[in-house]
């Protein structure tokens, strides 16, 4: 009786012990005594990025719930022109602090042979819910995506460009020094544009990317990312978000980065899509035929897309040319898997400050996620659950900036890699992206010269491999940090997102 009494005094040592020590963290970005993040840098200066600023309204803002104005019930036969006809009444309406109103579908399934457009600011298409006895958008007739929100912008150059005089700008800053601030103000608007330089593609090993014997372009023309300037003081410029990547003087010719005072006109604002369904027959077809989609987002800031199921719809959910876009739990599933090689992608992030929170996806022969070229971030993926054969997988030529946060993959994987001649020359899909505290089936983390990426604090197989169709060399892994042990904290966009704006941040957006 004794030593069991000591056993268990023993064991209650240990456990409280073992409660009080600190949990594992990463060198990368961790939290210090008095809680504040605390970032590892490279020699160069670049670091994991603040990501916090994806999202509706740049990150920590509630999604808005605009006045419904317009209610309408479902009608025999085709329900598009109905529905068309509603958005446009509202959308003639005038703007009252940024919203023109909500258009309020009742239960039931509405046929829809066309698409749906929303083309104005401060409008929504909301249902009265995402279950089978809620709102159905039921697509029939020829192939057609069911609702595309957005308009065209233009960027107009304000004045004469100037250029970035530091040496190397590291990812994950946000200041840099210009040969002349002439004509810049705090508030003002720019495009910073790196030139893709043959240097350039030589040093990340593009140049000699060929296939059936003809040469494969990785990438031309320049990487473009849109700031505004938050403050000037001498020739340093510090602008409203931190760079996705590094800008190095000796791979970018003579002028180098560009930097270029600009207006941006034709965007639409505050508009979004909710609580219904977008339902249509199982669609067992290749990438090339055609196919019914959920939804597309174009030209728009601040703009949403949340509580919405999606049933057998093919490369579903597109998002481009776009800023502080919240996708908020979506899910989507397939019935059969597409057919071929070449896999079509369920969400597709390409634009800027993208937030993909609690979204779902269950089918086969897939992309979960991927991005297109030249994608400059941030973009997030926050806390999705991806089942079935599929990969998180950042796609072709050079996106910046993701970070897939506490996502689940049991059955795919997540890959930052070198897809090299594949699709046409796709290359170096993504750097300066991060895989924290994930599961996955298989992660496979490459590094790019000049650049790097992290998987942290997750845990699956880890995977080499050479570059497509090679068998050797593999390629130099990007960097593992506590693979296999989740660390602290548990969220670095959540954890970002507090130590910006404070915990009524993390309620604003459901945490």
């Amino acid at each position: 009786m004794k030593m069991n009494i000591f056993m268990a005094a023993a064991l209650l040592a240990a456990a409280v012990a073992h409660a009080q020590a600190p949990p594992h963290r990463s060198q990368w970005v961790h939290a210090d005594a008095k809680g504040k993040l605390v970032y590892k840098t490279l020699a160069a200066g670049d670091r994991i990025l603040d990501f916090s600023y994806a999202g509706y309204g740049g990150g920590g803002v509630a999604l808005p719930s605009p006045a419904v104005k317009i209610t309408l019930g479902p009608v025999a036969g085709d329900n598009t022109a109905a529905i068309q006809k509603a958005i446009d009444e509202i959308s003639a309406m005038p703007l009252v602090n940024g919203f023109r109103g909500a258009l309020l579908l009742k239960p039931g399934t509405y046929s829809c042979e066309g698409t749906l457009a929303i083309k104005a600011s401060g409008v929504a298409i909301r249902g009265s819910g995402s279950g089978a006895g809620g709102t159905v958008l039921h697509l029939t007739g020829k192939p057609h995506a069911a609702v595309m929100i957005g308009g065209r912008t233009t960027t107009t150059p304000i004045g004469t460009p100037t250029h970035v005089t530091d040496a190397y700008v590291p990812a994950g800053t946000y200041s840099f020094h210009l040969a002349s601030v002439k004509g810049l103000s705090p508030g003002d608007t720019i495009s910073i544009s790196k030139p893709v330089t043959p240097a350039w593609v030589k040093f990340m090993g593009m140049d000699g990317l060929t296939r059936n014997g003809k040469k494969q372009t990785w990438l031309t023309g320049d990487i473009t990312a849109t700031r505004v300037v938050r403050h000037i003081s001498g020739n340093k410029v510090t602008v409203d978000l931190p760079l996705t990547d590094s800008y190095d003087a000796a791979y970018l010719g003579p002028q180098g980065v560009t930097v270029t005072k600009v207006s941006t006109s034709g965007a639409i604002r505050n508009t979004g899509i909710e609580n219904f369904r977008i339902a249509c027959a199982a669609q067992s077809v290749t990438i090339n035929e055609g196919h019914h989609r959920a939804f597309y987002m174009r030209g728009v800031t601040d703009g949403w897309a949340s509580d919405i199921e999606v049933f057998n719809t093919v490369n579903s959910i597109g998002i481009s040319d776009a800023s502080r876009i919240t996708v908020n739990r979506v899910s989507i599933m397939h019935e059969v898997p597409t057919i071929g090689a070449a896999k079509p992608a369920d969400f597709s992030g390409n634009g800027s400050q993208l937030l993909f929170n609690r979204c779902s996806v269950q089918g086969d022969n897939v992309f979960f996620f991927a991005t297109g070229a030249k994608v400059t971030g941030p973009i997030v993926l926050l806390n999705c659950t991806f089942r079935g054969n599929g990969w998180i997988q950042p796609h072709q030529r050079w996106a910046t900036g993701v970070l897939t946060d506490n996502c689940q993959v049991p059955d795919g994987g997540i890959d930052f890699m070198n897809r090299g001649i594949m699709g046409s020359g796709h290359g170096w899909s993504v750097g300066w992206a991060v895989a924290w505290n994930c599961r996955a089936k298989s992660f496979l983390n490459q590094q790019p010269p000049g650049a790097v990426n992290w998987v942290i604090g997750s845990e699956g197989e880890r995977t080499r491999r050479a570059i497509p169709f090679d068998t050797i060399p593999y390629l130099p892994e990007g960097t593992y940090d506590a693979h296999g042990t989740p660390v602290q904290p548990a969220s670095l966009y959540l954890a970002q997102l507090e130590e910006r704006l404070g915990e009524k941040a993390l309620r604003n957006i459901g945490y």
